[in-house]
């Protein structure tokens, strides 16, 4: 089967819209810090595109949570790969997400995380697929709402490829 990918979100915009999410960040954490948790592996690229564009102080962890393999649809079975390192007591938690699909991943993360005694927790998100949603999840900052569409790049994979790609693409697959 054969793979093509398009651009849905060119490089420019997805660059822009991290900067101007990262001015909001940093407005509504001023005068604090903020302990942003990475959602592994397909956030990594947006988190550390944020992280330099935040101007209170940052410190971060990487967490490894997984309902999808290989496919391009969620399994529905959340399982933890990665845990944290550091404790969230007391600490301005943001969780940094690649991409809310389903909610189900973040809704059983959001929960998890809520138990761990944080000053506060919120969900920024690269993007978002509000029609696709089966657990209510809503995310704080959202750098784009896109359609439902299998997407890479900027960290986003399909079968661990397209991860390097500079922009946002669509997939679709042909014999």
């Amino acid at each position: 089967m054969k793979e093509t990918v398009r651009i849905l979100l060119s490089e420019q915009e997805v660059d822009q819209r991290i900067e101007e999410i990262a001015k909001q960040i940093s407005e509504d954490y001023a005068g604090k810090s903020v302990h942003l948790i990475c959602v592994l592996k397909g956030a990594v690229f947006f988190l550390c595109e944020l992280a330099k564009r935040i101007t209170v102080p940052v410190t971060m962890d990487f967490m490894s949570v997984s309902s999808y393999g290989n496919d391009t649809k969620s399994s529905g079975v959340v399982r933890i790969v990665k845990d944290l390192d550091e404790p969230l007591d007391g600490k301005n938690v943001l969780i940094v997400e690649d991409i809310v699909d389903s909610g189900r991943t973040l809704s059983y993360l959001l929960h998890i995380l809520e138990e761990r005694n944080p000053a506060s927790l919120r969900l920024c998100t690269l993007l978002d697929k509000p029609e696709r949603r089966v657990s209510q999840v809503v995310a704080d900052y959202t750098c784009f709402n896109i359609p439902d569409e299998f997407v890479v790049g900027y960290g986003l994979d399909y079968a661990q490829k397209y991860r390097n790609l500079p922009f946002i693409g669509v997939v679709t697959f042909s014999d």
